[in-house]
């Protein structure tokens, strides 16, 4: 068994696949260092991010494949599987030998399972473009905790730019520990941490009152179903919606 290990960058994987492409070889898996748990018999190769490696690999995706193919495997790397990167290695090594016809091959696991995941993954951004609530904190800044289960913070933020142009507003995944802050003219995604230093803005705080109250003066008892609610929306959305905060 061969075992290629990358940095857990974007990057790094593209780097990573270029290498096993060229070497001519074909990892058994291709994983993030650090997420998976090695095994002693397998043979390791440890890759080292080459900016202009994975540059090539991303030309030649959207050259010699297609940019939707491109956005594919740019998706199935956010589902941060455990498998992601040898998923999608497979991928790659069928459309270069096929072109953009590949992605009709439906019938073919390898992309069968990169559009299924890739698909899930854009339903998850769409959902969060309309579940996100952002509070006013003190300073005038528009804060809006999430909790996705993959990693799509980065492709929210051209929604919200074009929807909160003029508006200092933060997105932040609380439990990867990052998220974006715009200040109005530019956007900057990254390390954070803030969900213990926030503090609600009087007129906040009063919002989140009525509407909490609201919420339940307009709901019928007799007709309150919980487990539909759980299906149309999953428990994991629930933690930051004002209306079922606590």
């Amino acid at each position: 068994m061969l075992y290629y290990f990358y940095d857990g960058s974007f990057d790094g994987l593209l780097t990573a696949i270029y290498q096993a492409y060229y070497r001519g070889e074909t990892p058994s898996r291709i994983v993030a260092a650090g997420d998976f748990q090695e095994s002693l018999l397998a043979e390791k190769v440890y890759i080292r991010t080459e900016t202009e490696q994975s540059q090539r690999v991303y030309v030649s995706i959207q050259t010699k494949i297609s940019r939707q193919a491109l956005r594919n495997v740019f998706y199935v790397y956010l589902s941060e599987l455990p498998d992601a990167g040898t998923w999608i290695y497979e991928y790659l090594r069928l459309g270069w030998k096929i072109g953009k016809e590949f992605d009709r091959m439906l019938s073919d696991g390898r992309v069968l399972r990169v559009h299924k995941i890739s698909q899930r993954v854009n339903g998850e951004r769409h959902r969060m473009m309309g579940l996100i609530r952002f509070r006013c904190l003190e300073g005038n800044i528009y804060y809006a905790p999430i909790s996705p289960q993959y990693n799509i913070v980065g492709l929210v933020i051209p929604h919200f730019l074009d929807r909160f142009p003029g508006q200092n507003w933060i997105i932040h995944d609380v439990n990867r520990k990052i998220g974006v802050f715009y200040n109005g003219e530019t956007w900057s995604l990254g390390d954070m941490d803030l969900e213990n230093e926030i503090e609600l803005s009087n007129g906040e705080k009063l919002y989140q009152s009525l509407w909490k109250e609201y919420f339940k003066s307009i709901a019928i008892k007799d007709r309150v179903n919980p487990k539909l609610q759980k299906r149309n929306l999953p428990v994991r959305y629930w933690r930051f919606l004002i209306e079922k905060g606590q």
